[in-house]
């Protein structure tokens, strides 16, 4: 096997075994020994790719974003309605939290860093907060969303709102209710949002996304 495959393969090691212990432990509790211990690899490999405990867990965090990213590509084609790709993502961050460590890890860890950046020093947060918005606009010209409200309001609403299911989930250890809450979430937002002629199509697509991912 050539090396630099080999080393491709030793550093996904590492970020999955990272990305276990990081949710198990949190950040600050995490040691290096037992991410070595949990990625079977040698404290050399570990150092040769990450030369500290944060860098390892900024790492984990754009590998988590990356996944999501992916998940969530499809929403965005200009052929989905806006604001039936804003539900829809909120349910695949809440299934994802559930079924991916790596995913899981990048939000934990997120919140327990502190200062949401990369190893770049990008934000980790303000390009969900643009996509929303760009989201909201389109659900507006689509009268999906009530022509008064202003985008970039109802956008990082819908932010907060996914954010905010997660952080109480992962407070109170009920991550397999996320789902469950986001359809909730949605079912009292919604009037406040939609046209009353849409109010009942989109509580029902709310609801059966809600049975996609439970």
């Amino acid at each position: 096997m050539a090396r630099q495959a080999r080393a491709e393969i030793t550093r996904d090691a590492v970020l999955a075994g990272a990305a276990d212990v990081f949710l198990r432990l949190g950040y600050a509790n995490a040691s290096l020994s037992e991410i070595i211990a949990q990625s079977n690899v040698t404290k050399g490999a570990l150092y040769f790719h990450f030369g500290s405990k944060e860098e390892l867990a900024r790492a984990v965090v754009e590998q988590g974003i990356e996944r999501l990213n992916v998940a969530c590509k499809a929403f965005f084609d200009t052929r989905t309605p806006a604001l039936e790709a804003c539900i829809g993502i909120s349910f695949v961050l809440a299934d994802l939290t559930r079924n991916d460590p790596m995913v899981a890890a990048m939000l934990k860890l997120n919140h327990q860093i502190g200062d949401y950046r990369n190893n770049a020093g990008e934000s980790t947060v303000l390009p969900w907060g643009k996509a929303h918005h760009i989201l909201a606009e389109r659900a507006i010209e689509q009268g999906d969303l009530r022509a008064d409200l202003d985008p970039s309001v109802v956008g990082m609403l819908l932010q907060e709102i996914n954010a905010g299911v997660h952080v109480v989930a992962a407070g109170t250890e009920s991550i397999d209710q996320m789902a469950g809450r986001m359809e909730r979430a949605w079912y009292y937002l919604l009037p406040s949002l939609v046209p009353e002629d849409k109010l009942a199509y989109f509580r029902e697509f709310a609801a059966r996304r809600l049975n996609r991912y439970q």
